[in-house]
């Protein structure tokens, strides 16, 4: 992975070896077996409550010396291109006309000389940007008599009471959704400062940051690797202030198996983790596939992982997270996804017992046919930059960040991508599933390569009408690293982006001294308020260079996409008397658009 041994802001779940009970279990032998072992019962190492984060004192961080992890790439993913890379792909052959929609707002995110609360940011790592998006507050806009016995209270809602958060793999930095930050940038380890052990000396990086839209929570994980055993940090806000305190949590992996590339998604029984197993930090073992106790988690209570390890035919797993108010139905399992052949995604389907491990299932894999592809660069290295001979990587080998799931209670869909051939050069290859008697099945497909500039690192999400926006990097070797988006609507022709394609940021660097890391992953998410607003993030650089990359953090959204009010209407009965009439402290609930909420 592209990434330095140092830890990152809200996105890390950092996936090691196993902990059986209280004591580290080696992983069985290797085994082309679809599961080959689990569920393993990790049990947390240590939790604790934080001090709130803004009083925390700042993470030792990593020695300023430039290191980067090295790239850690999946057995059997190197595929030869079966039609010599001049093939049309699905949806790629014909440029849009349409018109993108307008940014909302663009700004950068951490990266290099970037200044906030805390101080300047100074690169010594690759980035692996992400944009969340968390809830907010409602403010009393006025006080409505409705002339009987009872009264109303107008809200407002102020656009950037929480905000979004973006890490480089190093530090993070929470910022409002106008782009000012308001706290940051600090080493991703500050989150545990004081917990002791490898979660507070080390930061390894690898991170993921989620919202928790459910309980109106934040998520922040990493791993530590620099020493053993293995450890996934992982820290869940116990308000929805992501300043504030947090329950942190350590789950020991053993000193056996390095859990790479881990990726973190929210379910409604669990936080569900995947990661790439590799013995001795060297040979791939299989995909670690886990469920954390998100229950015990948001009560500060010891918990526990669940984890499945699947052979060595599967690596780059996704699980399902979810986008939207409303849950999967009832007992619904979580849905993961990987690469299989030239020709199939492969899924699996997760339930966990909690109650009873034994009665946990970890079903698959089972096929699902696509489209004929070849990975981008044969799964490495390939794409080319203006006014350099370094070529940059493609992390083809693997489904990119996130498999995001929403439920539209008509049916249910999950949206994923992977950077494939394209031509002579590469796009970015897309898939809607949608669940058909509980199980995955494709629904759409596109490859979106509307020109001969080179299209990777995407990323992709639903909005509350059926929207699909998907973010990705440019280059070409006329063209300097760019920040691109586009999307549909739900009525489009199936499998095309079709609103267009803008630009976000065009980068006036190429990245050069021997380094072909872009990145590990961009990562599109919806705002949790409106459901129709996308935020997308991912790297540039400015000039030429190595170590001096930035992120940049942007919104849009189509103007179809109709979202709530940005007022809302509370009633209750009147506590006391017509002189002195108050609200009485009943529940009530937000029916104007706002997804559930309660106050």
């Amino acid at each position: 992975m592209r990434k330095r041994a140092s830890a990152i802001f809200a996105v890390l779940l950092p996936l090691l070896a196993l902990l059986v009970l209280a004591a580290p279990a080696p992983v069985a032998a290797a085994s082309p077996a679809d599961i080959l072992t689990g569920p393993t019962i990790i049990p947390s190492l240590k939790n604790d409550v934080s001090a709130p984060l803004s009083t925390l004192g700042r993470g030792p961080g990593n020695s300023s010396e430039h290191r980067i992890k090295p790239h850690k790439p999946i057995p059997g993913h190197d595929h030869p291109i079966p039609n010599n890379g001049t093939s049309p792909q699905p949806g790629s052959s014909t440029p849009t006309t349409a018109s993108v929609p307008t940014l909302l707002s663009s700004f950068d995110g951490v990266g290099n000389g970037f200044s906030g609360p805390a101080g300047t940011f100074a690169v010594n790592a690759v980035p692996a940007g992400v944009p969340l998006v968390g809830n907010h507050a409602y403010t009393v806009d006025s006080v409505i008599d409705n002339g009987d016995s009872t009264l109303s209270l107008r809200l407002r809602n102020p656009w950037g009471v929480d905000g979004a958060g973006s890490d480089d793999n190093t530090d993070f930095a929470v910022f409002n959704k106008s782009g000012t930050p308001v706290y940051g940038p600090v080493p991703i380890n500050t989150v545990w400062s004081g917990f002791g052990g490898g979660c507070q000396s080390n930061n390894d990086g690898d991170p993921t940051v989620l919202y928790d839209g459910i309980a109106d929570r934040w998520v922040i994980s990493q791993f530590s690797v620099t020493t053993t055993p293995y450890l996934m940090c992982v820290a869940v806000s116990t308000t929805p202030d992501p300043t504030g305190t947090y329950n942190r949590y350590s789950f020991s992996y053993g000193n056996t198996n390095f859990p790479d590339y881990p990726k973190l998604g929210v379910w409604p029984d669990g936080y569900y983790l995947t990661v790439n197993l590799f013995a001795n930090a060297s040979t791939f073992v299989g995909a670690g596939v886990a469920a954390l106790d998100r229950t015990r988690m948001l009560a500060g209570q010891p918990a526990t992982q669940q984890l499945f390890q699947t052979g060595t035919a599967y690596g780059g797993l996704l699980p399902a997270s979810l986008d939207g108010p409303t849950l999967p139905p009832a007992g619904s399992p979580n849905y993961v996804v990987g690469l299989g052949t030239t020709s199939s995604l492969v899924t699996w389907k997760f339930h966990v017992d909690w109650t009873t491990p034994g009665n946990t299932t970890f079903s698959g894999a089972t096929s699902l046919g696509v489209a004929s592809y070849s990975e981008a660069c044969s799964g490495g290295t390939c794409v080319p930059q203006s006014g350099t001979t370094q070529r940059l990587d493609s992390l083809a080998d693997r489904l990119m960040y996130r498999l995001a799931y929403r439920n539209f209670g008509d049916h249910e869909a999950l949206v994923v991508n992977h950077s494939v051939t394209a031509g002579a050069s590469t796009g970015v290859r897309w898939y809607e599933l949608r669940i058909s008697a509980g199980n995955p099945t494709l629904f759409q497909q596109g490859t979106y390569a509307p020109d001969a500039s080179y299209r990777w690192m995407g990323s992709i999400a639903m909005d509350k009408s059926g929207g699909i926006g998907l973010g990705f990097s440019v280059s070409s070797s006329t063209l300097h690293p760019q920040i691109h988006y586009t999307g549909r609507l739900a009525g489009d022709a199936a499998g095309a982006m079709t609103q267009g394609e803008g630009s976000i940021i065009d980068g006036a660097g190429s990245q050069t001294t021997n380094l072909s890391r872009w990145g590990d992953y961009s990562a599109m998410t919806v705002d949790p308020v409106d459901q129709c607003t996308f935020y997308y993030t991912n790297e540039y650089l400015k000039t030429d260079g190595g170590f001096n990359w930035s992120t940049r953090i942007a919104s849009y959204r189509f103007p179809s996409c109709t979202s709530a009010p940005a007022w809302g209407i509370l009633t209750g009965t009147v506590r006391s008397s017509p002189s002195n009439r108050v609200l009485s402290g009943v529940i009530v609930t937000l029916s104007n658009g706002y997804a559930g909420a309660t106050n």
